[in-house]
């Protein structure tokens, strides 16, 4: 039908199309004269696909699928327009039950006035247009109340915002804290919206775009409070969705595109005063002259926070009229440090409320001020203060009642921004040894209670960390040992940090080493990486020969992680050597598995089988069952690679017995990977295909990313190999997904590469050569010439089906000297080998002797 007629029969029966997306595709399908399997082949998708969106199965296809299919049945804009609406406003498919995060902390009971600024907040438009996003930055300065305004607004918003609520915290402008690193943000709050830590990704730009999918289905309500700057907050704003988002900061953020900024100044002197009065109690100011009351809150700054303290020592101290606490503040203006009016009157009720505490309620104020994390529980304070848990909690009571310390969520406390100012520097005023010693006392705790929570969660590692003596304070029950964990890494890093500089060299060595897993496993390589940098300058500071060789280990196997192999072979190499001067076996046999792994990368064989033999004698000797695993698992992959299929074989099985011995895992999921790649290699497809499925069962139950992803590729293998082109196509997409969401550039390889196989078998030759070169190019940026060989096997493959003879020639000759130059005649994969390839240049030579190249 001419374009003419099709839009004028179109408007004519514009009210008659389906409104579902099953329902228009279907029409469209049919008007086309197309069958599913016909649309399927035009659009590049699977006809099961195609069944499946017709039927309403699959409800929420991809925007690549709806453009696809648009473009296969010539859809007009309109139609266009049509198709991607019912789309979107499709309902999603049936998943698991998503608890809502709800992160606001407390309201203010005492709240008054910023009655414009709430009508303000209040007003955000409507939020159900799509991509809709409202952002309010509030400024002012310091104690004026912006985070108590943004919080209140917020509960007052968050009925709105059935998706959940997010409050961060950046410590922007927070003594004795460092800013929050915006990845360091993301990661947290993606563990929030439910994403697994491993499959955080490693760059801050990956997170921000995953958090930015992850909300762009939400209608959610997010609070950053207490923001350095612009650069600090854009990664945290949704790109899309019906979200509000309330940012504080000291700073006006001008910087800040499409965002609506509010400048808050003190209050108006009435709200102040009845600020004055609501906090206090009317009970307790009545009878005073109202002139004192306002000369109180002028004292004050009219600032909230100064007010709030204020009021709180008329109310400790009935005896007190509003001008004697007057005439003491008057006292202190001399001893006012040169910032600005507001916060001197802070300074000034700070100290007051200071002196009315008892003794011991002071030492814990300036104790609590030389704590350097982000909050403290009250085992934690305890152990600070070297007292007992219900002396420091009735200890922390008396200094909330006084309005000095904060409580967010039950039993976690910490200081208001000023306050920790003020109580830092009040800490200077301990006897040196004292504050040494109570600094000291709270390393050990966390230490100590680090290392229960790890062992509960890795026993099988418990003799790889370091012990310190066992102490009195209460440790993480095993239920608990993840959410510990999870709370107080932001403290353990911070504590880490204070070791590292102020000369704990035992407990920066310690924390380093035990953290190390808790970090890799989360995928913050870069915080795993700055504590082992810190834990070997302390290490090597004092000679410590064993925490240097920890220190390097630990940096080695990260790096590796970043595939940095050049510097974790080093990292591991200095390990190795100290080990054996030291004479310390668990040291080496983990420094040369990690060896053998990398110089498998680079296609030393050889060197590999060495390092893994040696590795198993040591853990054999010494009975180190996890050693024993690692290496008889490395060794047995490199043996296959090999050929010796014998010896890998056994060494799998070995393996495999071990790690359900021991109750490892992940152990369990590569040996079984590991044999499944080993049945493949001997064509025994079913049981390949068997140990393949079992894996990806046990990764998928313990959420061991790196698991599924070789199980996911390696089926798709399997499918592609039997031909089931549309389950190999499922599992590489999987895998591709999987691996852009954690970062995982090597197996972004994987799934490319083997989408390019499946192109090409589906006689799809010039999308395989676009996958090749897309793989080509990451193993090329990996530095990992043995899959650069494989590339170029597949480009090789395409262009000869297409008759490109010289093209496909100087791709095989490029395999066949990348394979020299490593010295060996095969690649890990099937089929890739120095005999295949020439016998294929055979075939080409043979072919363009006929007359058949181009």
């Amino acid at each position: 039908m001419p374009s003419e007629e099709r839009d004028a029969a179109n408007a004519d029966t514009a009210k008659e199309w389906p409104t579902t997306f099953g329902g228009l595709l279907r029409a469209w399908r049919e008007r086309a004269l197309l069958t599913q399997e016909e649309l399927a082949a035009q659009a590049g998708l699977s006809a099961r696909t195609i069944g499946r969106l017709e039927t309403g199965e699959l409800r929420r296809p991809r925007s690549t699928s709806v453009r696809l299919l648009a473009e296969a049945l010539r859809l007009d804009d309109a139609e266009l327009a049509m198709l991607t609406r019912a789309a979107k406003d499709a309902p999603e498919s049936p998943g698991p039950v998503r608890v809502p995060p709800r992160q606001l902390p407390a309201d203010a009971v005492a709240f008054v006035g910023r009655e414009h600024e709430l009508a303000t907040l209040d007003d955000v438009g409507d939020l159900s247009t799509p991509g809709t996003v409202v952002v309010t930055a509030i400024d002012g300065m310091a104690g004026v109340g912006k985070t108590a305004l943004a919080v209140h607004a917020a509960h007052r918003l968050a009925p709105r915002f059935p998706d959940g609520d997010l409050f961060i915290d950046l410590h922007g402008y927070t003594h004795g804290m460092p800013q929050v690193d915006p990845a360091e943000a993301l990661a947290r709050v993606l563990t929030a919206l439910g994403v697994p830590g491993e499959s955080i990704p490693r760059h801050a730009e990956d997170r921000a775009a995953l958090y930015r999918s992850v909300l762009a289905d939400r209608k959610m309500l997010i609070v950053l409070d207490n923001a350095a700057d612009e650069a600090q907050v854009r990664p945290l704003l949704p790109g899309a969705g019906g979200c509000l988002v309330l940012i504080t900061s000291r700073r006006r953020l001008v910087g800040l595109d499409d965002v609506r900024t509010m400048s808050v100044g003190v209050l108006p002197p009435a709200e102040a005063v009845a600020l004055l009065v609501r906090t206090a109690g009317p009970e307790r100011v009545d009878g005073e002259p109202p002139e004192a009351l306002a000369e109180l809150a002028r004292r004050c700054g009219l600032l909230p926070l100064a007010i709030r303290l204020a009021a709180a020592r008329l109310k400790a101290h009935p005896a007190w009229s509003v001008a004697h606490l007057l005439a003491r503040l008057e006292e202190h203006r001399r001893r006012l440090s040169e910032l600005h009016a507001g916060d001197r009157s802070v300074t000034a009720a700070l100290d007051l409320s200071c002196r009315g505490l008892a003794l011991a309620e002071q030492r814990a104020y300036r104790l609590l001020g030389s704590h350097p994390g982000t909050d403290i529980a009250s085992d934690a304070v305890a152990a600070l203060l070297g007292t007992s848990v219900v002396r420091a909690s009735g200890l922390l009571d008396r200094l909330l009642e006084g309005n000095l310390l904060q409580e967010p969520v039950p039993g976690r406390y910490r200081f208001h921004d000023l306050v920790r100012v003020h109580a830092a520097a009040l800490a200077g005023q301990e006897p040196e040894a004292e504050r040494h010693a109570a600094v000291t006392r709270l390393l050990d705790h966390y230490s100590r209670a680090t290392t229960t929570a790890m062992d509960h969660l890795y026993p099988y590692e418990a003799d790889m960390r370091p012990r310190l003596p066992p102490g009195d304070a209460p440790s993480p029950a095993p239920a608990d040992a993840e959410e510990w964990l999870e709370a107080e890494l932001p403290n353990l890093l911070a504590l880490a940090q204070y070791a590292a500089e102020h000369g704990h060299v035992r407990h920066i060595r310690h924390l380093s080493a035990t953290l190390h897993r808790c970090l890799r496993i989360r995928g913050r390589n870069a915080e795993a990486e700055t504590l082992g940098t810190r834990a070997l300058a302390a290490a090597r500071t004092t000679a410590d020969r064993t925490g240097e060789m920890e220190a390097l280990l630990a940096l080695g196997e990260i790096r590796h992680r970043q595939n940095r192999y050049e510097t974790a072979i080093d990292d591991n190499l200095r390990a190795l050597d100290i080990a054996r001067a030291i004479e310390h076996p668990s040291g080496e046999l983990r420094a040369l598995n990690t060896l053998g792994l990398l110089r498998a990368v680079h296609g030393d064989h050889k060197r590999s089988i060495e390092n893994f033999a040696q590795a198993l004698v040591i853990a054999r000797a010494v009975g180190h069952r996890t050693g024993q695993l690692d290496a008889l698992i490395g060794g047995g992959h490199i043996h296959r690679m090999v050929g010796r299929h014998g010896e890998a074989a056994d060494a799998l099985a070995e393996a495999l017995d071990i790690a359900r011995e021991i109750g490892h895992r992940t152990g369990e999921v590569r040996a079984l990977l590991a044999l499944g790649h080993l049945h493949l290699g001997r064509d025994e497809h079913e049981l390949a295909t068997d140990r393949f499925t079992r894996a990806l069962e046990l990764a998928n139950g313990t959420e061991h990313r790196l698991g599924q992803l070789d199980g996911f590729i390696s089926l798709g293998d399997m499918h592609r190999i039997g031909g089931r082109y549309e389950q190999a196509h499922a599992c590489y997409e999987q895998a591709l997904d999987l691996a852009c969401e954690i970062g995982n550039r090597n197996w972004q390889y994987e799934a490319i590469h083997g989408m390019g196989r499946l192109r090409h078998e589906q006689g799809r030759h010039d999308q395989a050569i676009d996958s090749h070169r897309e793989a080509l190019q990451l193993a090329a940026d990996l530095d990992q010439p043995g899959d650069q060989a494989r590339a170029h096997d597949g480009l090789a493959h395409a262009h000869a089906a297409l008759g490109r003879h010289e093209d496909a020639r100087h791709h095989w000759s490029r395999a066949l000297a990348i394979l020299a130059e490593l010295g060996t005649d095969h690649t890990d994969e099937p089929g890739v080998d120095v005999a295949g390839i020439r016998a294929h240049m055979a075939d080409l030579a043979t072919a363009s002797g006929d007359g058949r190249s181009r």
